[in-house]
């Protein structure tokens, strides 16, 4: 009781801080709280099991939820909704737009997971750290993604923060419970795995690179991984955020996902697979024509028969974001020093739909 009153001097004053940011002042912390603290390499010194309402960069892991990047318009995902009296979030509805898939290529597997995870939802949903959380914890699919073409998105549906929270792949060589006790971004630790992070960070062999903006709940984040090319590209709430590797040919993955904080919850929304076949690449063809709709299926003059095959078949081919050029050119940079003004004008139009970015390993 006799540390009270100092901790409670500590906390007045980073509140004080909190409410100066617009973009905290929705979050309510108790004033008895303890803080948690960051070492060096941005880690937490502490557990995750706690939110921590202080303003950070973009590029920093923060226990402040990340708000304003859903998805939808819905309110369940606009704010994070924290009780000050029990200390935790409040459970809310769970968001179905979005979520229009009857059929997944594959799901969590139950067998391939740390111990603190739970699997829901037929196992398309993974809930980690159920009621506290003590480290990292990770869960791979039940397919490994064989030749062809890959496509999943995955749904955060519950508040975003901590160390990290992160999509991806990797290998069968990932220990998923190396880190159960040790808050670390799991995915791109090595170099069996990629994963982006909700921070925006892109990691691969310890190393990370800035590849996008950062996502929180209700965010729907994509994943393409193209075998005949050797591709791996991210989206966000289905826009192409950029091409985070190459030269992955003849390699054998898992879609992975990983979290640091506790009570948090992904959900597999879509999960789909075709060969490499002239029909795909007709399709992804016509997506490239007709980058302006929505689904570029909606708008073709096909039978209704024919229309209905290719939804069920290459829907999300003909709904993804993406554009061949980004194959065709080795990175942004070199393609518009290397060519004149219709290079750069083609780049600039180019970025309206797809932010043209690779990585360093690619």
């Amino acid at each position: 009781m006799a540390r009270r009153t100092r901790n409670s001097r500590a906390w007045r004053f980073v509140l004080s801080g909190v409410q100066r940011d617009a973009d905290a002042r929705a979050l309510v912390l108790h004033s008895g709280a303890e803080g948690w603290g960051y070492d060096s390499s941005w880690q937490h010194s502490d557990s995750d099991s706690e939110p921590e309402y202080m303003s950070l960069p973009p590029s920093i892991p923060s226990a402040v939820p990340v708000t304003g990047e859903s998805y939808c318009d819905c309110d369940s995902q606009g704010e994070a909704s924290f009780c000050s009296n029990l200390r935790t979030f409040h459970k809310v509805k769970d968001c179905q737009c979005g979520e229009d898939d009857d059929y997944f290529d594959w799901v969590w597997d139950d067998y391939s997971k740390s111990s603190a995870t739970e699997l829901s939802c037929e196992n398309r949903k993974v809930n980690f750290h159920t009621e506290y959380s003590c480290g990292t914890a990770a869960i791979r699919g039940n397919k490994e993604l064989a030749d062809g073409q890959h496509f999943w998105e995955i749904k955060m549906t519950s508040p975003v923060y901590g160390t990290d929270m992160m999509v991806g792949i990797g290998t069968c060589d990932v220990n998923l419970d190396k880190y159960r006790h040790t808050f670390c971004s799991l995915l791109g630790k090595d170099d069996d795995s990629w994963g982006l992070s909700y921070t925006g960070l892109l990691h691969h062999k310890g190393d990370k690179v800035h590849f996008s903006s950062r996502f929180g709940q209700g965010s729907i984040i994509g994943v393409h991984l193209d075998t005949w090319h050797g591709t791996l590209t991210f989206f966000k709430n289905r826009k192409c955020i950029g091409v985070a590797a190459t030269k992955l040919q003849n390699k054998k993955f898992y879609p992975m996902a990983c979290s640091t904080a506790a009570k948090s919850s992904m959900k597999v929304i879509r999960s789909c697979f075709s060969p490499t076949s002239l029909q795909y690449l007709c399709c992804y063809q016509l997506r490239q024509l007709l980058p302006e709709y929505i689904d570029t299926l909606e708008v073709l003059p096909v039978p209704p028969g024919l229309k209905h095959v290719l939804q069920n078949k290459l829907g999300w081919v003909m709904a993804m974001k993406h554009n061949l050029k980004d194959r065709e050119r080795p990175s942004a940079s070199s393609s518009s020093s290397s060519s004149g003004s219709d290079s750069e004008s083609s780049t600039s139009s180019d970025a309206e739909a797809c932010q043209r970015k690779r990585c360093r390993w690619t």
